[in-house]
C-alpha cells in the first residue's frame, strides 16, 4: 500500500474474476475487455473494507493469470492483480466534510464515501446550540454550523460496520484552523 494523501490509498490487489462460458470468445480477442469488465463490476459492488477502506477506482490491470474452468458450471475462474485507489480515513487526519443533519448534541457530516460522521456537541469548543426550527451551532463570534456548511474536523476515531461495509467516524473541532470553512 502506498499513500500519496493519506486519506487516498494506492493498493495492489489481487481478484479473482469469473467469466460465463457464453462470454468466451473462441480466438480470445473479447477476452481481456471481458475480465476488465467483470472486475470493474465487481469492484463497484464490494464497497469497501476494513483493511483497505472504500474501492474508489480500478487504475491498472497489472496481470491476468491462467484461467481455470471451473468444474460444474463451465465459467472460468481468472486471478487477476490490479491497481486501484481507496479512501480511508486515520485517527488524526484533517479532513473537511459538510453537515447534513443536526441534533441538540451534535452534528452529522459526510466526507466522500464516508457517510456517518459524528461531531459531537463536546468536541465543539465555544459552540452552543441554537434550537429553532432549523437549528443550529455557533459561537460568540457568531461562526454558525447549519445544514450544508462545510466544516474541517480532526478524527479522533473510525469504527468498522461489517454487516453495512461501511465506516462510522468520530471526530473534533479542538484544534487550530478547524471548524466551518464556507
Amino acid at each position: 500500500m502506498k499513500s500519496f494523501s493519506r486519506m487516498f490509498l494506492k493498493v495492489q490487489m489481487p481478484w479473482n474474476v469469473i467469466i460465463p462460458a457464453d462470454s468466451l470468445d473462441a480466438k480470445g480477442l473479447m477476452l481481456k475487455k471481458a475480465i476488465v469488465i467483470r472486475l470493474m463490476d465487481e469492484f463497484a459492488c464490494k464497497k469497501a473494507t476494513k483493511d483497505r477502506g472504500y474501492f474508489m477506482a480500478v487504475t491498472t490491470l497489472e496481470s491476468i493469470g491462467e484461467g481455470r474452468v471451473r468444474q460444474n458450471t463451465g465459467d472460468v475462474l481468472f486471478p487477476v492483480v490490479f491497481s486501484g485507489i481507496t479512501f480511508k480515513m486515520y485517527r488524526g487526519e484533517i479532513l473537511q466534510g459538510v453537515v447534513h443533519k443536526i441534533l441538540k448534541h451534535g452534528v452529522f457530516l459526510r466526507c466522500g464515501p464516508v457517510q456517518n460522521i459524528y461531531l459531537s456537541h463536546i468536541k465543539m469548543p465555544d459552540y452552543h446550540y441554537v434550537p429553532g426550527e432549523n437549528g443550529i451551532f455557533m459561537n460568540d463570534k457568531h461562526s454558525k454550523i447549519d445544514k450544508d456548511v462545510i466544516v474541517r474536523f480532526i478524527v479522533i476515531g473510525t469504527k468498522w460496520m461489517e454487516a453495512e461495509r461501511e465506516f462510522q467516524a468520530l471526530v473534533s473541532l479542538e484544534g487550530d484552523y478547524l471548524g466551518p470553512v464556507s
